[in-house]
């Protein structure tokens, strides 16, 4: 089967913005999304890039692009007025979510909280209130969080991200052809056509 390897952190809102279009994406190719959950502060500091977000022209035109982009996706324009913040718990909760198989209930939910409703996830009361108004067992994945072997998957997920020539995010590897961007699902989509 092909795959489409999906690197993403949940602070990202270009993530966000290519997220809403890899359910038609893999439809269309027949391509299984392997979702990655990696630590873009990391990634940032271990490769000397930084947020757009700290140059101040660079935010004010990403905010611009921000929208813009929903309005080509369909869906509702990104505002959170807490962000950045630090996604730490929020991409071990996605690791852990995965141990558990509930990846899929997890990864909508957190992305739909931070970005369409625009909450401060990084308030613990207020992700641990989000993961228990979605019906999911928010003690065990907080509790799985907690432990060393998925703080070491993230830890891992990151460093082999880097050293696969990750720098921003989100990014996707077909094969080992690394796109950047939610600007080149075009790209993906036409490499997922070559396989």
């Amino acid at each position: 089967m092909k795959q489409l390897e999906f690197l993403f952190d949940y602070g990202s809102p270009f993530s966000y913005l290519a997220d809403t279009q890899l359910p038609a994406l893999a439809a269309r190719t027949g391509a299984q999304v392997i979702y990655t959950p990696i630590l873009l502060g990391a990634v940032l500091k271990a490769t000397g890039n930084s947020s757009p977000i700290a140059v101040p022209a660079k935010g004010k035109y990403m905010r611009v692009e921000l929208k813009r982009w929903a309005h080509r996706y369909g869906v509702p324009d990104l505002v959170n007025p807490f962000f950045p913040i630090n996604t730490m718990a929020l991409m071990r909760g996605a690791v852990a979510s995965q141990q558990l198989g509930l990846f899929d209930r997890y990864h909508p939910l957190i992305f739909n909280a931070f970005w369409a409703k625009g909450l401060n996830l990084g308030d613990s009361a207020i992700f641990t209130g989000v993961l228990e108004a979605g019906g999911l067992p928010a003690a065990e994945i907080l509790r799985a969080s907690e432990t060393h072997e998925v703080k070491d998957r993230l830890r891992r997920n990151t460093d082999d991200a880097v050293a696969r020539g990750m720098f921003g995010a989100p990014a996707f590897f077909v094969g080992d052809e690394m796109f950047w961007g939610n600007d080149r699902l075009d790209w993906v989509e036409a490499a997922l056509a070559r396989l």
